[in-house]
């Protein structure tokens, strides 16, 4: 039931806006900032960032202006994307939300443990 449901959860995502979370998946941007934007290692979170400070973000990196050399990765990122993509996608990103249920490893482990019966 719990898998059922965090289908469900994961399904809605992609109903708030297909073309950005397939652009965000064939971009890999989930390889560096998470399936979610929630930020991996140096990368930083992009998960309830406000719009316009993603949208003014993805602006300066289409003209260069890169804060670090790990930033500088992402300038040809983001002129890939054209006026409305970048957008799109500062607003889709400002709205995601990770899609884990607070009970979620209640599937991999029984609270009585391992011990014998």
């Amino acid at each position: 039931m719990k898998i059922i449901t965090l289908l469900l959860l994961s399904s809605l995502c992609t109903l708030a806006n297909p073309k950005m979370e397939q652009l965000y998946l064939k971009n890999a941007c989930n390889s560096c900032h998470g399936m979610y934007g929630e930020g991996m290692g140096a990368s930083p979170r992009l998960q309830g960032v406000k719009e316009h400070i993603l949208l003014r973000r993805l602006k300066d990196l289409q003209q260069g202006k890169a804060r670090s050399a790990n930033g500088a990765i992402m300038i040809s990122f983001a002129k890939a994307l054209d006026e409305n993509q970048t957008i799109e996608m500062a607003k889709y990103l400002s709205n995601l939300k990770t899609l884990i249920p607070d009970d979620r490893y209640d599937i991999e482990y029984e609270p009585a443990g391992d011990g014998g019966s």
